[in-house]
């Protein structure tokens, strides 16, 4: 079944919360993580795709795939605000390898989006590697039933819905309110409204955004991090150099790596003991099974 049906047929109230990400993960034999260092951003990023399996685990051919990046600042790669470039242009490489009918990258930014687009390296990066580049549109914003703990409904691009696939594709970075930002707080970017409303209760939120969205596949931008001053920085002094990528299907499991980063314990995020308590993924990466490599 396509997923843009999957996510239409599911109107059996609380269904979505239910839904494991782990149903759709572990190939046998396969990692739960990939986590790979190097040089090249597209190398560590190709290499931990075919870690995982290879990319045609994740992308068939004929799929709309949606790549979700971190776009949110007008700032350039060096100041690791925004999801590196090359990441970005590895993975839509990738899915047209695998037979991708299309590949879109979108995200909708807190600063100017095409501003931020073209600043980050994002856009052009994308564009060269075949996919289709997509502002926010807000007459493609529809308010949905999202079946979360807190938020019940929301104003979703419905790019994202009609997609086959997702592929979220964060960057690893401190936030002010939640510590962190890693690929739960990336479905901020998919909704539109009044967002500053969801930080009322934003660890909930994430939650219920990360289940309803489901995405294929996470891959965490870890090659250079936000340290200080998130989630837009404005100074390379801010950031730390760590030439590495996370991917996997239990975006639970990613966020979980990420949080090591930082050192910071995953079971001190909240948002990620409210997954790891509702059965949504993993936090405990002794029980893993991790490829941890430099190539």
């Amino acid at each position: 079944m396509k997923r843009r049906n999957f996510l239409k047929d599911v109107a059996l109230g609380s269904l979505l919360l239910k839904v494991n990400p782990l149903v759709f993960a572990q190939a046998k034999g396969q990692p739960d993580l990939a986590v790979i260092q190097g040089e090249s951003p597209s190398q560590i990023t190709k290499e931990a795709i075919a870690a995982l399996g290879g990319i045609g685990r994740f992308v068939s051919k004929g799929d709309v795939v949606m790549i979700k990046p971190n776009i949110g600042w007008d700032r350039t790669p060096e100041m690791a605000a925004c999801t590196n470039p090359e990441v970005i242009k590895a993975l839509v490489e990738l899915s047209h390898s695998a037979g991708a009918k299309k590949v879109i990258v979108m995200d909708n930014s807190t600063n100017q989006a095409k501003r931020s687009y073209i600043r980050s390296g994002i856009e052009a990066a994308a564009k060269e590697a075949g996919a289709e580049v997509f502002l926010p549109n807000p007459q493609h914003l529809k308010k949905m039933t999202l079946h979360g703990e807190w938020l019940k409904e929301w104003e979703v691009f419905t790019d994202f819905v009609e997609a086959d696939k997702i592929i979220n594709v964060p960057i690893a970075k401190t936030h002010s309110l939640c510590r962190l930002t890693l690929g739960m707080k990336n479905w901020l970017g998919a909704v539109g409204g009044n967002r500053s409303q969801l930080h009322q209760k934003l660890d909930q939120a994430m939650l219920d955004l990360a289940v309803f969205f489901k995405p294929t596949l996470t891959v965490l931008d870890a090659y250079r991090i936000l340290l200080r001053n998130g989630p837009q920085g404005g100074r390379v002094s801010d950031t730390k150099l760590l030439k590495t990528v996370v991917a996997g299907v239990d975006y639970v499991a990613v966020d979980a790596m990420g949080a090591t980063f930082f050192e910071i314990k995953p079971e001190e995020l909240l948002y990620l003991r409210l997954a790891q308590e509702k059965g949504i993924g993993k936090i405990n990466l002794e029980k893993l099974k991790i490829e941890k490599r430099t190539v």
